[in-house]
């Protein structure tokens, strides 16, 4: 194998971590002065650019070198091309909604703090659990991916890597916050940009492609699983993504509504790009006759098989290139979990020291699971069927059509999609074990039935009709509740709410909304929605 020695690696891995570290700190003392709001949020302070390089940091991980190489062996050039549509295109999201958000909740940083306003604490408090539990899973994920891929990579303990990466983010994170993740991101994301570009060169030109594998493969024909996954990826990622606090950071950070426009539509064009680069390696193992091999080889590791053909310096570039997707999605992690939970446990009202002490000790439990290394695309999977169920329910609120929504709705939907799950999965199978099981995804995504694609229908189906239910039967015991008591009806009245007036101090909409600060945001925080 064209692997790097021992000394070689190590000096790879820790250097990195080591200019990372610095930077980090040096860039913390810089802004050692800053206010306990700017640890927390930068609302209207980014620039398009460093908001692209934000988003494109954020979307990636270490767990790409596993999941994307996989899907195309499994799923060829339709499933790898869905699923990286399917992850990048969700950005765009954000250049949408996040306007209209930031209007409806100006002086917020994340969308349970939108949940607060429009449908209760009841029913922010059940998202901000969700949010922070997702955060949870995928901090997990992005641990147990580095130590894997350090192991596969160097041959060396990936123990080790993972707890310098710990340390490392905690250090700079715990100092400086939301804007040392920022601006971290800026370099971290510039560098994965350059060094995708340069192994991409560096593969094209050393591979060799073994053409009579490349019809025989069947990699370039349609599938039913390619087919399934056209519907299951996108609904996953795109309310999964709506869990992700890290890019309502950088949404509400964006200085005006261009420039997140703008920064989002960069970062998917390159995200799409680099997503779908890094799945050809699961072709080009197929095409040169590496994978599956003798014996047959799990797809999820079909990148590293392509690199063993490689020489040493490509490995290197990719050691390089995993430290940096690592510790870039790791902190923004870190700080997006730190600042839902003093946003929406504590109401921001924890001492800056006590917040800084919440980074170090959030990550003792998160090492200890990651290094069980449990199945990263579980991980995933787990977190997009509970998202799935969820997000549905919550954004009918975004329409102000649909002010007679209220947060009841919303939690018993986003339950009740859990259970449709597994009412689906016991009748599917037959009984209730598996059906529980399926919630959990156990037989994973790329099964050779109708069992994930079920779940994923029934989760937001079975949300919004258990939504409506809630909805039917709040609405039919206030209406008794109305007759008997003898007082007015008011289900469907409309709520008082703050117009944008109200929220920008002003009597007129801005001519150019994109580039006003609202300045009533201190009456706005005091509004709350109905939960029923």
């Amino acid at each position: 194998m064209g692997q790097p020695s021992h000394q070689a690696s190590n000096a790879l891995i820790y250097l990195t971590y080591g200019a990372f570290l610095v930077i980090g700190i040096w860039i913390a003392w810089l802004w050692r002065g800053q206010s306990k709001k700017d640890f927390l949020a930068s609302n209207r302070t980014q620039k398009a650019i460093p908001l692209a390089l934000n988003f494109i940091a954020s979307a990636l991980g270490s767990g790409i070198l596993f999941t994307y190489p996989e899907i195309a062996t499994l799923a060829g050039v339709q499933g790898l091309v869905v699923y990286a549509l399917s992850s990048s295109l969700p950005l765009l999201a954000f250049g949408f909604l996040g306007p209209i958000i930031r209007r409806k909740c100006p002086e917020g940083f994340v969308l349970t703090e939108w949940t607060r306003q429009r449908y209760g604490v009841i029913a922010a408090l059940y998202l901000s659990i969700l949010t922070l539990i997702t955060l949870f899973l995928y901090m997990v994920a992005e641990l147990s991916a580095l130590q894997q891929i350090i192991n596969a990579l160097t041959g060396l303990n990936g123990l080790w890597a993972v707890i310098v990466q710990c340390i490392v983010t905690t250090v700079y994170t715990s100092l400086g916050g939301f804007r040392i993740s920022f601006i971290t991101d800026n370099i971290q994301g510039t560098m994965v940009v350059g060094l995708i570009i340069l192994g991409v060169i560096t593969v094209g030109v050393k591979t060799n492609v073994d053409r009579s594998l490349v019809e025989s493969s069947g990699l370039l024909d349609a599938s039913l699983l390619g087919w399934q996954l056209m519907y299951i990826l996108p609904v996953a990622i795109l309310t999964n993504d709506f869990f992700i606090s890290g890019f309502w950071l950088r949404t509400f950070a964006s200085k005006t509504d261009r420039d997140l426009r703008i920064g989002t539509s960069i970062a998917t064009a390159v995200v799409a790009c680099i997503l779908t680069l890094v799945g050809v390696s699961g072709l080009l193992a197929a095409w040169t006759g590496v994978w599956p091999g003798d014996p047959p080889q799990l797809g999820s590791i079909a990148f590293f098989l392509l690199l063993e053909q490689l020489p040493a310096w490509v490995v290197g570039i990719v050691i390089v290139m995993t430290v940096s997707l690592s510790t870039a999605a790791f902190d923004s992690l870190q700080s997006a979990m730190i600042s839902t939970g003093s946003n929406d446990l504590f109401r921001n009202r924890l001492n800056f020291w006590w917040i800084r002490l919440a980074v170090v000790l959030l990550i003792f439990p998160v090492a200890v699971v990651a290094l069980k290394s449990p199945s990263i695309l579980q991980i995933y999977l787990i977190s997009d069927l509970v998202s799935a169920s969820s997000i549905p329910v919550l954004v009918i609120g975004l329409s102000s059509k649909c002010y007679w929504w209220r947060g009841f709705e919303v939690v018993v939907g986003g339950l009740g999609g859990l259970l449709t799950v597994f009412i689906f999965g016991t009748i599917y199978y037959g009984n209730a074990k598996d059906g529980a099981n399926l919630l959990l995804l156990e037989q994973s995504l790329y099964v050779d039935d109708w069992s994930a694609f079920g779940a994923f229908v029934a989760a937001p189906i079975g949300g919004l009709l258990w939504g409506s239910g809630a909805f039917t039967v709040r609405v039919g015991v206030q209406w008794i509740l109305a007759k008997v008591r003898g007082h007015r009806f008011e289900a469907f009245n409309r709520p008082s709410v703050a117009d944008p007036s109200f929220l920008t101090g002003s009597d007129e909409r801005p001519s150019d909304e994109d580039d006003r600060e609202p300045t009533a945001t201190a009456k706005s925080s005091s509004l709350k929605g109905k939960f029923l």
